[in-house]
């Protein structure tokens, strides 16, 4: 399957899961999307390897390594495996174990400083577990590389006890039995012991201060707009914006490269805003969120932030419709005026609806069930119409889905 994948003869998600699993099947089209090589010989270098020592003294996981050396390395040293911690971004930090498994490792890169990160080397167990941020078990041929098929791997991501911050991930790759139920538990339990080891020194004062998210914006949804911001103790701070603030910072979010004082009042209303406005509203921003935040000349953002429009886009760009759905809270920014909201407004709702309806012609009925019991779902003739039809839909449901369409029929003339 995965070489008629590759030649374009199948559609992997069209098939059962006991061919193919439906998560492996996703990251095959994410890897072949991103433009990964099935015939790599070598995952790429980090941009830090030549700093990986560095990187490795900084690194948060640092102090929890002897933890994972005596509940996995040790025993790993005999067993023909590989014991690999990553970093959130998939650079591998440390590879230890059994040292003639680590030279076969090595002839394809799975060394400290290479990037294994899915977008990096396809399909693989810690690339995708941080991908998707959850335990996943990779065995030989689900591999999106060839070169890595004669591997099988389990990876957990590990996250900031005090703050959820992703951290990076333990992986053990070996053969066959390096994708066992047993091993999962094993690597599951030390991922666990992990956290709370962290958690333990930071109690006592001997570990490095908690790993600080990135400054959230939520927008959407009904509820009003804020800038969620971590303090020095973990403890979340929401800050209620305005309408136009609100503006603002998405467009920021999604002009990383910045945006002149000119064409920010375009984007925000094409008639009527002028400069000077433009200038006022940045200038009380600065005071609602902290001038650390914010440059002009051009306007942009001067740290990185996450929004929740952002965690639909990426969920969908990793095909995981649930996640996006989980993020979709509603419409974005439904009372703002600006030609340029509107029109994300309409993309982030119609990308959402067309997945759910893809999810639906796969047979999988789940996201349009949780689709159509939102406001923008409630008036979907075609969702309805959909559910109404399908096979797997249970008599009392077809029923009630068809009293949906005629009601809705009937205010329809």
């Amino acid at each position: 399957m995965h070489e008629l994948f590759l030649a374009g003869e199948v559609d992997v998600t069209e098939l059962e899961p006991t061919t193919v699993r439906p998560v492996v099947a996703k990251s095959w089209q994410r890897s072949l999307a991103k433009g990964v090589d099935p015939d790599f010989d070598r995952a790429r270098p980090a941009a830090v390897a030549s700093g990986i020592a560095k990187l490795r003294d900084s690194h948060p996981l640092a102090p929890a390594l002897p933890v994972i050396r005596r509940l996995l390395v040790d025993d790993a040293v005999d067993a023909g495996v590989v014991v690999a911690v990553t970093s959130a971004d998939g650079t591998l930090l440390w590879v230890e174990g059994d040292p003639k498994a680590r030279r076969k490792a090595e002839q394809m890169n799975f060394v400290p400083g290479a990037d294994w990160s899915e977008r990096s080397a396809g399909t693989n167990a810690p690339g995708t577990a941080l991908a998707l941020d959850r335990e996943l078990q990779i065995r030989g041929s689900e591999h999106f590389s060839r070169v890595v098929q004669p591997w099988s791997c389990t990876a957990t991501p590990l996250h900031d006890p005090d703050t959820g911050a992703l951290l990076g991930a333990i992986d053990l790759t070996g053969g066959p039995q390096a994708a066992s139920s047993q091993t999962l538990a094993l690597v599951r339990a030390t991922a666990l012991a992990v956290e709370s080891h962290l958690a333990l020194l930071r109690l006592t004062g001997c570990a490095p201060e908690p790993a600080t998210r990135k400054p959230h914006l939520v927008v959407l949804g009904s509820d009003r707009p804020r800038w969620v911001t971590t303090d020095v103790y973990g403890h979340l701070r929401a800050t209620m914006l305005t309408g136009r603030h609100a503006d603002i910072l998405v467009l920021l979010s999604r002009h990383p490269e910045g945006l002149s004082a000119d064409h920010l009042a375009v984007l925000l209303d094409d008639k009527d805003l002028d400069v000077v406005t433009v200038r006022a509203e940045m200038s009380r921003l600065r005071k609602v969120i902290g001038a650390e935040y914010l440059a002009s000349r051009p306007y942009r953002l001067l740290v990185p932030i996450t929004t929740d429009i952002g965690e639909v886009f990426d969920a969908l760009d990793l095909g995981d419709v649930e996640a996006a759905l989980n993020a979709y809270h509603g419409p974005l920014l439904p009372q703002s005026v600006s030609p340029s909201i509107a029109r994300l407004r309409m993309q982030v709702s119609a990308s959402m609806r067309g997945a759910v309806l893809a999810e639906c012609s796969r047979g999988d009925m789940a996201p349009l069930r949780r689709w159509l019991e939102m406001p923008e779902g409630r008036d979907d003739r075609e969702g309805w119409e959909a559910l109404r039809n399908s096979a797997s839909i249970d008599p009392v449901g077809r029923a009630q889905a068809g009293g949906h369409l005629a009601g809705l029929d009937f205010e329809l003339g």
